[in-house]
C-alpha cells in the first residue's frame, strides 16, 4: 500500500486592502491636479468665474466696513496659518506626553511637508493675487493655492482624525461627553475651514479657485497621511 505524500502549496502573499483614506487621497489628488492644470493654463471659463465672484465679493467688502473688520480679525488672527501651526504644536506636545511618539511625529511631518509643498506650488504656478483700486486688506507672495485654506484643512482634518481615534465609540452621534466633544469639534472644524476660505476671497486677497485648491490639497494631505500611518501601524502589528 503506497502512502500518499502531502504537498504543501506555497503561501500566497495577502493583497494589501485599499482603505477608504487611500481611495479618498487618490480622488483628491486627481482633482487637485486637474485644478492645478486649469489654473496654470489660465483656462478662460475658470478665470472668468474667478473674476466675477472676486469682484462681487470685494464690492460687498467695500460697502460693509464692519463685516470687513470682523473678517480681517478672523482671517489674520483666529484662522491664520501660524495660529493653526501653534495648534498643531499643542497637539504634538499632547501626543508626546501620552507617549504616542510615532503619531506625534507623523502629525508634525504632515504639517511641515504640506507647508513646503504649498509654498513650492505658489512659486511654480506664479499666479498673481487680485489687484483692486480700493483694497480692504493686503497679502504677499503668490496666490495659488491659498495657504490659509490649505493649512486650516490640514490642521482641522488631522485634529478630527485624532479625536476619532480617542473616542471611536462616540463619533457616530452617541450621547455623553465624547459625543458632545466630537460634534463640537466637527462644527468648529467646518466653520474654520469654510470661514477662512470665504474671508480670503471676501477680503480680495485670493481668487475662489485658490481657496478650492487649498481645500483639495489640504484634504489630500490628510487622507494620504492617514492611509500611510494605518499602513505603517498595520505592518508593525504584523
Amino acid at each position: 500500500m503506497h502512502s500518499r505524500s502531502r504537498t504543501t502549496s506555497p503561501t500566497r502573499p495577502t493583497r494589501a486592502r485599499v482603505t477608504a483614506p487611500a481611495r479618498a487621497g487618490t480622488v483628491l489628488a486627481v482633482l487637485s491636479a486637474v485644478l492645478l492644470i486649469l489654473v496654470a493654463g489660465s483656462w478662460s471659463p475658470l478665470m472668468s468665474f474667478d473674476g466675477t465672484v472676486a469682484e462681487e465679493l470685494h464690492r460687498w467688502a467695500v460697502d460693509d466696513p464692519e463685516l470687513t473688520r470682523v473678517s480681517r480679525v478672523l482671517t489674520d488672527w483666529v484662522w491664520d496659518p501660524w495660529t493653526m501651526r501653534a495648534l498643531t504644536a499643542v497637539i504634538f506636545g499632547w501626543l508626546w506626553w501620552l507617549r504616542e511618539r510615532l503619531l506625534a511625529l507623523w502629525i508634525a511631518v504632515t504639517s511641515t511637508v504640506s507647508t513646503f509643498v504649498q509654498q513650492g506650488l505658489k512659486s511654480a504656478v506664479g499666479r498673481e493675487r487680485p489687484q483692486w483700486p480700493d483694497p480692504v486688506d493686503s497679502a504677499h507672495y503668490m496666490a495659488f493655492p491659498s495657504g490659509h485654506a490649505m493649512t486650516a484643512m490640514v490642521t482641522c482634518g488631522l485634529l478630527l482624525w485624532l479625536l476619532g481615534r480617542r473616542i471611536p465609540g462616540d463619533t457616530g452621534g452617541a450621547r455623553g461627553v465624547g459625543g458632545w466633544l466630537w460634534r463640537s469639534a466637527v462644527v468648529g472644524a467646518v466653520v474654520s475651514v469654510v470661514g477662512v476660505g470665504l474671508t480670503r476671497v471676501y477680503l480680495g486677497v485670493h481668487w475662489p479657485s485658490d481657496v478650492v485648491g487649498g481645500w483639495l490639497l489640504g484634504a489630500c494631505f490628510v487622507a494620504v497621511s492617514i492611509a500611510s500611518y494605518e499602513r505603517v501601524v498595520l505592518s508593525r502589528a504584523r
